[in-house]
């Protein structure tokens, strides 16, 4: 897989996966409907903010050590794959029927509108965020590319896909909002993410070490 191949489907996958509702959904939509676009937008931005933490701590940690040790990278393979697996299974098999917005509550205190901070802190207290990360970036790493950079480069593009879609999200929010309460839109969604993670589940397993 070459460079220009690995950023593609990237990009691809990871554009898909944003747009999964969750938590960080939620929130954005939430905050953009109670508190307007301003507020939302630092939501947002603290969320990818939490992101590119994440990114640069499974980066410059697991870049060294999957470089480093054979062992490490056999293990970290396995464990990411049947957990990829795991997960793309539940959503084929349980997809969802409903999205419930008001899981991101808001709180209308004028002392607790540090909605930049709030983004922050919901994406980086969420261990899944690094689990996912740990799983997921190590699979679109060329051959011969050293691991730390191209890593932290992935996390980067991920969030900037963040952005984009909180941004429509933002400027959406009324149309976003009706259509994730259908229960079809959900169902599809997660059976196409479902078919997604197992699809890289098989294929992070058959990867060699480099």
């Amino acid at each position: 897989m070459t460079v220009a191949q690995a950023l593609i489907s990237f990009c691809i996958a990871a554009g898909l996966l944003t747009m999964v509702p969750g938590l960080d959904t939620a929130l954005v939509l939430r905050t953009a409907a109670a508190e307007g676009p301003r507020s939302a937008a630092l939501a947002a931005l603290g969320i990818v903010l939490g992101c590119v933490t994440w990114g640069a701590a499974v980066a410059f940690g697991l870049g060294a050590l999957l470089m480093a040790s054979e062992l490490a990278f056999t293990v970290l393979k396995w464990v990411g794959a049947l957990y990829l697996v795991w997960l793309g299974l539940n959503l084929l098999l349980k997809p969802r029927t409903r999205f419930d917005i008001e899981l991101a509550p808001v709180d209308s205190a004028p002392a607790d509108r540090n909605w930049l901070g709030r983004g922050y802190l919901t994406n980086l207290l969420n261990p899944k965020v690094g689990v996912f990360y740990v799983s997921f970036l190590p699979q679109f790493l060329p051959a011969h590319v050293p691991a730390a950079p191209f890593i932290f480069l992935l996390a980067l593009l991920h969030a900037l896909l963040g952005v984009a879609w909180f941004a429509l999200l933002i400027f959406a929010t009324r149309p976003i909002a009706r259509a994730l309460k259908r229960p079809s839109v959900i169902r599809r969604m997660d059976r196409l993410t479902g078919l997604v993670f197992v699809s890289f589940g098989v294929k992070l397993a058959l990867v060699r070490q480099r």
